[in-house]
């Protein structure tokens, strides 16, 4: 399913807790999990940088769109629009997400925590789901 709109993304600095080395994907030696933290909610931490959004209280500006290997790497964020984010649970569509511990999304009822909305469904942990972002 695609979105009839533009996704609306800025440019940071990646900390220390989005910097992971994923190596290339079917290269011996390479990471198992070539995904790192894309698709993830993000929140400033520093100086032009965000890190990993690690509780629903968190203020999330968006979601990780790239993959930044190293520390102060670029890291694109979605901040306005339809963007996948990364399921840690079965979500339905229609569903209020927010974060859990580690930047994916999960159901939340209590509307100061609310990241977005889920446009479609998550049958478990590890997958993407559409989600329409919320603007702060």
């Amino acid at each position: 399913m695609s979105y009839d709109e533009s996704l609306k993304s800025i440019s940071l600095n990646a900390d220390a807790s989005l910097a992971v080395y994923t190596g290339v994907p079917g290269i011996p030696g390479a990471p198992a999990v070539n995904y790192g933290k894309q698709y993830r909610f993000v929140k400033v931490t520093g100086l032009h940088q965000v890190g990993l959004a690690t509780a629903a209280t968190d203020d999330a500006v968006g979601v990780m769109q790239n993959k930044p290997q190293v520390t102060g790497q670029a890291a694109t964020v979605a901040i306005f629009g339809v963007s996948n984010v990364m399921a840690s649970a079965p979500i339905v569509a229609g569903a209020l997400v927010t974060s859990d511990g580690e930047g994916r999304a999960v159901t939340t009822t209590t509307a100061a925590d609310v990241m977005g909305v889920a446009l479609g469904a998550a049958s478990g942990a590890n997958v993407l789901v559409p989600v329409l972002l919320k603007t702060l």
